[in-house]
This record gives structure tokens, C-alpha cells and sequence, in this order.
């Protein structure tokens, strides 16, 4: 199987701390691949550096084939990575819509045209209306994003992200700040994209990484220890004292 994503030996520096040291893991398609560990690990700092903001010092990221370690974030996303933030990033002034079509000009290279212009275009209409049907959202299409449930918010920045037409997504604490029942619906609609997309999940939700991922990987100090299977993960004994603790998992 040829993997979506392969990076090899990324380390970055901040003065005299390495935030990625030598991280080396691979991503499979239509696979759920979490990154997990304490805070201080470096998980944004590498998603950071995946997504094209941080420049890596050392390293290399091909994805799908093509050396990606020096493009710009939109080239990365023109590639199709599409990335969702740890905080929300939408304009709370427009509707759930008129912000999926503004991910869509992105995309296509229009820039932020006024809405009134593109508002009949089905080349920009069509695919914001699936990314909100994809995520839930199709009835809440009109309604102004001030309005919604902060659980609504993190569904509208992937449906965002998902009008950009990724093929590799990186999901950044995407259960951050929710509630329990807006948790277990997002990760129910994760779920829903498993085997269309590949996915990086960084995410502190335990409950929510050994339910969705494939594989994990183990940050610590800037390193990641092991990667295995969720079973193994939870078996591994570098794992529990470093971040699960010593306590069994059920």
C-alpha cells in the first residue's frame, strides 16, 4: 500500500528546544492516524508544520508522491490538505453558507468576491451545499454563524475545510471545548468520513481517538515513542507511564 503522506526526520527548533525531533511516520489512505500526547509534546507544532505555517528545520513530508516540505499553506491545500484549527475560524457575520462558499472561492482561486455575485453560481453553491450536508448542517444553511451552538461552529470550520476538496485531513482538537453530547456527535460525523478521507487527529478526547483511529502515535518531548493499533497503544507500557498512567485502561 502506497502511503498519502510519509514524513521523515521533521525536527524544528526554537532556540535551544527541539519541538520535533526527527518525527517519522507514515499516513495510509482512508485511514484515521491520531497524534497524542501531553501538552509541550509538539503536536501543533508538527500539525503546524504538516499544514505549511511552520517551516521545518530538518525533515521531509511527501504527500501522495510530491515533496510538499517547502510549499506555502495555500499550495498545501491547493494539494489537497485541508486543515481544521483548535479554534474555530469562521465570520460569525455571514450565514453557515455564505462561509462554506467563501472556502470554496478559496479554493478555486476567486478570492472573496461579494456574496451577492456568487450567490447564483452553481459552480460555488453546490459544493458548500454538500459540505454542509456531509456535516449535518444543510437545514442550518441560512442561519447567521453569531447564532449557532459552539458545537455547530466546529461543524461549520469542517465543512469549510471539506469545500475544499482535501484528500488528507488534519484535524486539529476538533472536540475542543464541547460538551459531552457535542463531542459524541462529532465524533460520530468523523466517523462518517473514515475510508473517504485520510485523517490526522490531534485530539486530548481519549475516548474519542480509541474510538476513531486506525493507528496512534505517541508524542512525548518532541518525539514520538511508539505508533500501533489503539489495542496496542493501550497495552504499551511506555505509554501509560509517559501519558495514559499507570492505571488500566477498561
Amino acid at each position: 500500500m502506497t502511503s498519502v503522506l510519509e514524513v521523515s526526520g521533521l525536527v524544528k527548533r526554537f532556540g535551544g528546544l527541539m519541538a520535533t525531533d526527527h518525527v517519522s511516520f507514515a499516513v495510509e489512505p482512508g485511514e484515521v492516524h491520531a497524534i497524542i500526547g501531553p501538552n509541550g509534546a509538539g503536536k501543533t507544532t508538527l500539525i503546524s508544520q504538516l499544514s505549511g505555517e511552520l517551516q521545518p528545520d530538518e525533515g521531509s513530508m511527501v504527500f501522495e508522491g510530491r515533496d510538499i516540505s517547502r510549499l506555502s499553506v495555500a499550495a498545501r491545500s491547493l494539494a489537497g490538505l485541508g486543515r481544521s484549527y483548535q479554534i474555530s475560524q469562521i465570520f460569525r457575520e455571514f450565514t453557515a453558507l455564505e462561509n462554506v462558499m467563501l472556502a470554496v472561492q478559496a479554493r478555486a482561486g476567486r478570492g472573496f468576491s461579494f456574496m451577492q455575485a456568487v450567490a447564483s453560481e452553481p459552480a460555488i453553491t453546490d459544493p458548500a451545499i454538500e459540505a454542509l450536508r456531509q456535516v449535518g448542517l444543510a437545514d442550518r444553511a441560512t442561519a447567521l454563524a453569531a447564532s449557532m451552538a459552539h458545537g455547530e461552529h466546529r461543524q461549520l470550520e469542517l465543512a469549510m475545510t471539506l469545500a475544499g476538496s482535501p484528500r488528507l485531513l488534519l484535524l486539529d482538537e476538533p472536540m475542543a471545548g464541547m460538551s459531552q453530547k457535542e463531542s459524541e456527535e462529532m465524533i460520530s460525523l468523523i466517523r462518517t468520513l473514515k475510508g473517504r478521507y485520510a485523517i490526522i487527529l490531534v485530539e486530548h478526547d481519549m475516548d474519542a481517538v480509541f474510538a476513531l483511529a486506525d493507528r496512534i502515535s505517541v508524542m512525548v518531548y518532541g518525539r514520538i515513542i511508539v505508533t500501533g493499533t489503539p489495542a496496542e497503544i493501550r497495552r504499551n507500557r511506555m505509554v501509560k507511564e509517559a501519558y495514559l498512567g499507570e492505571e488500566e485502561s477498561p
